[in-house]
């Protein structure tokens, strides 16, 4: 029997001796989750203020873009009401410089090009002196070269 006690004694002793290997490699793993648990809690509540920081600022960034785009569109509307008159002004200049043009071929004695209805059906045309009809071509020639 004293041969049986020995070889059970012996067997715990070699069972105990990992044990007591693993014991010390948990608490050595224990200890480095314990030291990183502070930085695992600070890099929590950092998260936590990053995130109501941002919630925060939601609103006020929503004000922004609502007032942004306000003036935005306001612009736009200003913009495209401007478009149109300069579109009727460049119409309206068209037309103008077609009529100097036949004036001016018309006091010059010179085959009229393009006699818009308005002049004919107006019968309007000058006779102006040769600086005043040179001055007009030159401006004719103007206002061709800014098309």
């Amino acid at each position: 029997m004293a041969n049986l006690e020995l070889i059970i004694n012996l067997a715990i002793i070699f069972l105990l001796i990992p044990m007591i290997v693993f014991a010390y490699n948990l608490n050595k793993s224990l200890k480095t989750l314990r030291q990183n648990q502070s930085s695992l809690a600070q890099l929590v509540a950092a998260l936590n203020e990053a995130t109501f920081k941002a919630e925060n600022s939601i609103p006020k960034l929503k004000t922004a873009t609502e007032h942004s785009s306000e003036g935005l569109k306001e612009v736009v509307d200003n913009a495209k009401e401007l478009k149109d008159d300069l579109l009727f002004i460049n119409e309206r200049a068209d037309s103008l410089a077609d009529r100097l043009e036949n004036v001016i071929s018309t006091s010059r004695g010179l085959p009229v090009q393009n006699q818009s209805s308005d002049d004919v059906n107006s019968g309007k045309v000058e006779n102006p002196q040769d600086d005043r009809a040179m001055a007009e071509m030159e401006l004719l020639k103007a206002l061709r070269a800014i098309k």
